[in-house]
């Protein structure tokens, strides 16, 4: 299964932690993949400069792919694994939707990678896979970094829905799971690390969706701001966020693009 067969069995106690989590649901699993499983991956995890999309903007600064054809088959073992039927159903149960399914596609799985400075701003995800036409509900982020120091940074924070507090930090280790709903509820991100040479932020990631049914409604993605972020910064980060959703629009109304624009991965 390349899932510790521990959390596959604690089933009910994760669920129960999961729902009772706030201000968003969510889990930390820690011991995530068998331990020969995991050692494979970091050991044959591609290097920063491999990875061929490469995201450095004012709000973020990483680089990520999907392509698992290139990568040591055991990555594509642990895809494999999340994306089938045991497993969703598994990741249903705990987190108390129904029929949640990943796309074969960079909405669905792939690698994330930072090296020094590397940073993502707190955002809300897009919620919406225009390829397949789903619903994305759930993150899934497998943490790949051994030895990583508590000075080094980089921790997964979840903020307040108003943005006025961080209420998680939780440290990129080796072997660490997080799964959490997504929606307009979870604004997340992490802080620019600060790493030693030859080292790097490295996680895995999945995104599981449903159908589109009732309550859905469109949101794009969304930087937003720190409260200590300065007005300089703040201003230019919220008139990126309208140029950015405005043009989408637009440009759907003219036929021309979907709503989506790519805009894919951001932790």
């Amino acid at each position: 299964m390349r899932v510790n067969k521990q959390h596959l069995d604690n089933l009910p106690q994760l669920s129960q932690q999961f729902a009772a989590a706030a201000p968003c649901q969510f889990v930390v699993l820690d011991n995530f993949l068998e331990a020969e499983v995991a050692d494979r991956l970091f050991d044959h995890f591609p290097s920063v400069d491999s990875l061929k999309v490469k995201r450095k903007s004012l709000n973020e600064n990483k680089v990520e792919d999907y392509h698992f054809e290139r990568w040591d088959p055991m990555f594509t073992e642990v895809r494999n694994t999340i994306r089938s039927e045991e497993f969703s159903q598994w990741m249903s149960t705990l987190t108390g939707i129904p029929q949640l399914i990943t796309p074969d596609n960079s909405l669905g799985s792939g690698l994330h990678q930072g090296g020094q400075g590397s940073y993502v701003d707190v955002h809300i995800d897009v919620n919406y896979d225009p390829a397949s036409g789903l619903w994305r509900r759930i993150n899934l982020l497998i943490y790949l970094n051994k030895h990583w120091k508590e000075a080094y940074g980089g921790h997964l924070e979840i903020w307040d829905p108003k943005m006025t507090r961080c209420e998680h930090k939780i440290a990129p280790a080796f072997n660490r799971a997080v799964i959490f709903l997504t929606d307009e509820n979870s604004p997340h991100g992490y802080a620019a690390i600060n790493i030693p040479e030859g080292e790097s932020r490295k996680s895995f990631y999945a995104y599981y969706y449903t159908e589109v049914g009732e309550g859905f409604r469109y949101s794009d993605s969304k930087f937003v701001s720190r409260p200590e972020d300065g007005w300089m910064r703040r201003s230019a980060t919220a008139s990126k966020e309208w140029v950015k959703i405005n043009a989408k629009r637009l440009l759907k109304t003219l036929g021309l693009k979907s709503l989506d624009f790519q805009d894919k991965n951001k932790y």
